[in-house]
């Protein structure tokens, strides 16, 4: 059975930074890509961040250069390190397995909520 467990969110200030972790089970951690979603209020939910196997990232262009992805595979954990928060950075994030066309492998966690006070 998947599992992917989302933490690390909270409310913040702009300029702030925050680490987001995502644990997961019931998958060969260390074969996958993985990534981080945002869901801001309003919109579909997008892909910002992922990272393969390899180590090899790819960031949105929203988030290039704030946001830093990283994996622990022994841990079968990734993380998301978001600097100088924005408020349009608010959101739901979300971990998962990044399939075909970049669309989710896996049914949601729960998420865990930034909300970016300007």
């Amino acid at each position: 059975q998947v599992q992917l467990v989302e933490s690390g969110g909270g409310l913040v200030q702009a300029g702030w930074s925050l680490t987001l972790s995502c644990a997961a089970s019931g998958i060969i951690f260390s074969l996958a890509t993985m990534g981080w979603y945002r869901q801001a209020p309003g919109k579909q939910r997008e892909l910002v961040a992922r990272i393969f196997s390899s180590g090899t990232t790819n960031y949105a262009d929203s988030v290039k250069g704030r946001f830093t992805i990283s994996r622990d595979s022994a841990k079968k954990t990734v993380y998301l390190q978001i600097n100088s928060l924005k408020p349009e950075d608010t959101g739901v994030y979300y971990c998962n397995r990044v399939g075909l066309e970049l669309r989710p492998f896996y049914s949601w966690g729960q998420g865990t909520q930034v909300t970016v006070s300007s």
